[in-house]
């Protein structure tokens, strides 16, 4: 319990940062709404190129539309919230190392896999929070600038997409931290694997023929379009997301038990 609240008191100030900045991202993105649901928003959309579309992520949608315009929003809030899930993982393990208080910690009487699960317990509620954030403050932003049908049903949806994504990437920063002893390196790495995600979703959106790669980009796991028609999610991608978020967390602990760590 010592470890959880010395983390927890650690990591408050980036939560609340992070929390004001999700907030004021959804403000933003919402009072761009207005242009882009006029006429003249929808002709200049209309004119531009496929690629184009595909490379701010508006694809098929009709950004003319409340729930068009929140699918067109919703890649950008996925990804600064991977941020924040990848860049937590891995510093909430890699901070002993990197600010040399290992021997503190490991002079405790606690086991290396009680560390982890208070370390993980909360990084998992840091990302629950953030994601709830997102979510009331979506609701909130959409129903003032809507005019049409609510879609709080499938902003819902959306967020629980989200959430999957996050616990992904904070698994991956947190398993890549177990395993590599240079903080700085595990660090770069996944970042370099959120960015990689990043790519791969828009080559993919150019491209259909290269959707295979999809399975590389957990930005890419879910189908906004599915989402939209209020088809929901695919529950075999659901299960195969928990496997994985499962895995990484049983090869966080298996790693960090393992290794000699740095003094």
């Amino acid at each position: 319990m010592n470890i959880f609240i010395r983390e927890w008191r650690a990591n408050r100030k980036a939560l609340i940062i992070w929390s004001v900045c999700m907030i004021l991202f959804v403000l933003i993105g919402m009072s761009k709404y207005t242009a882009y649901s006029t006429e003249g928003g929808s002709d200049i959309f209309n004119q531009m190129p496929t690629t184009m579309k595909a490379l701010l992520g508006i694809g098929s949608f009709d950004v003319t539309t409340m729930s068009g315009f929140y699918a067109f929003l919703y890649p950008y809030l996925a990804l600064t919230t991977g941020i924040h899930a990848v860049l937590l993982g891995n510093g909430i393990i890699a901070k002993e190392e990197r600010d040399k208080t290992t021997e503190f910690l490991m002079a405790k009487p606690v086991s290396r896999a009680s560390i982890i699960t208070a370390k993980l317990m909360v990084a998992v509620i840091n990302v629950l929070i953030i994601n709830l954030i997102t979510l009331v403050s979506s609701i909130l932003m959409v129903s003032a600038y809507n005019k049409g049908e609510s879609i709080t049903g499938e902003i819902v949806v959306f967020l629980i997409d989200m959430l999957i994504t996050q616990l992904i990437f904070l698994t991956i920063g947190t398993l890549l931290s177990a395993f590599y002893r240079n903080p700085k390196a595990s660090g770069a790495l996944a970042t370099g694997i959120l960015f990689g995600a990043y790519i791969i979703s828009k080559v993919t959106d150019i491209t259909d023929q290269l959707g295979f790669l999809n399975i590389l980009s957990p930005l890419k796991y879910f189908s906004y379009q599915r989402i939209v028609e209020g088809n929901g999610l695919n529950i075999g991608i659901v299960l195969l997301s928990i496997a994985l978020i499962a895995a990484c967390t049983s090869l966080t602990y298996l790693c960090y038990q393992r290794r000699d760590l740095s003094i």
